[in-house]
């Protein structure tokens, strides 16, 4: 392997104001401690605290679903792994991403369920949130796109916006961005 131009992906990192970067297998542990991370960053860069707390508590729904995803299909830590990145956009906001795979199929409705979610307004989102709250859940069934989806969207200043590309063994990778 050849050596990795370091300074070409700092240049990079620095164009598209990517304040934070994961690849690979995500754990309990490191949620935590990039979380830590992010607080600290977010800190140091003056973040409006509302505005600081809303990027934690995204990236903490959106890793945690990655997690819970993945370890309950019992994938491999290579197909378990996570694509995380917080940046900021040319306006400011700050844009939390991440990706991972997923089962084709999944990713599709998944996909469906971030364009609905789109398509409503900051009051549709909180009665759809209120109505997720009262449904009953069952343990055994997978919410997927539920109440954590429908919470990123309403902290989000923008649509979310959702991406599957097709990927090895009937999966595809699923990629989501939300900027608050």
């Amino acid at each position: 392997m050849s050596m990795i131009d370091l300074f070409a992906m700092r240049e990079t990192f620095n164009r598209q104001q990517i304040m934070l970067c994961f690849n690979g297998p995500i754990s309990r542990s490191l949620i935590e401690e990039i979380g830590n991370a992010l607080r600290n960053y977010l800190a140091a860069d003056h973040a409006h605290p509302s505005a600081a707390m809303d990027v934690f508590a995204v990236y903490i729904e959106m890793t945690q679903n990655i997690r819970h995803y993945t370890r309950d299909r019992g994938w491999s830590e290579q197909d378990a792994s996570a694509t995380v990145v917080v940046s900021r956009d040319d306006n400011g906001h700050y844009v939390v991403s991440s990706g991972n795979l997923i089962e084709a199929a999944d990713g599709e409705v998944l996909v469906n369920s971030i364009e609905a979610l789109g398509l409503l307004d900051k009051a549709q989102l909180k009665a759809a949130y209120k109505e997720q709250l009262r449904r009953p859940r069952d343990a055994e069934v997978s919410s997927g796109a539920g109440l954590g989806l429908i919470d990123i969207a309403r902290k989000s200043s923008e649509p979310l916006k959702a991406a599957l590309q097709p990927a090895d063994n009937g999966k595809a990778f699923f990629s989501l961005r939300a900027v608050i």
